[in-house]
């Protein structure tokens, strides 16, 4: 990554409690934000930051999908570069699930799973090969030539 892009960049935040912050987040790094209540923590997080990468995000869609989501206004900030689409998680405990994941709690886990499905490639445990849809002739095919008494 260049310079440029190795940072979320962010000039003149005013939202609700902000008094034209600017910073420069760097990017792919665990990031944490400290302070006293009322600081302006969420404010720059998930009243900033968070919303206008999601505004970024449901403008890119069509106007068909536009049409089911809610539209959000845009942050009082005079820039924000570098970001990449976001998913916000409440601070609140949303789950009592001791199992419960970010994918979960965030219904992306469903996707993901049709997405890995889709465009994934089985590889068999056993040999290492890749595994490759069969037509049912072709599996009846093989179980038939395997030796009398074998156990499938």
């Amino acid at each position: 990554m260049t310079e440029k892009h190795n940072f979320i960049r962010v000039r003149g935040a005013r939202e609700h409690n902000l008094k034209g912050v600017d910073l420069d987040i760097p990017r792919e790094k665990l990031v944490v934000m400290t302070g006293l209540s009322g600081s302006g923590k969420s404010s720059l997080a998930f009243d900033t930051i968070y919303a206008e990468g999601q505004r970024r995000y449901v403008e890119s869609l069509s106007a068909y999908a536009r049409q089911f989501l809610e539209l959000m206004g845009k942050p009082d900030v005079d820039l924000i570069e570098g970001l990449s689409p976001a998913i916000s998680i409440e601070q609140k405990t949303t789950s009592k699930n001791p199992r419960s994941t970010v994918g979960t709690v965030t219904e992306i886990h469903d996707y993901m799973r049709l997405l890995w499905a889709r465009v994934g490639v089985p590889y068999s445990p056993a040999t290492g090969l890749p595994i490759e849809s069969q037509t049912v002739s072709q599996m009846v095919d093989k179980l038939t030539a395997l030796p009398d008494g074998e156990r499938i």
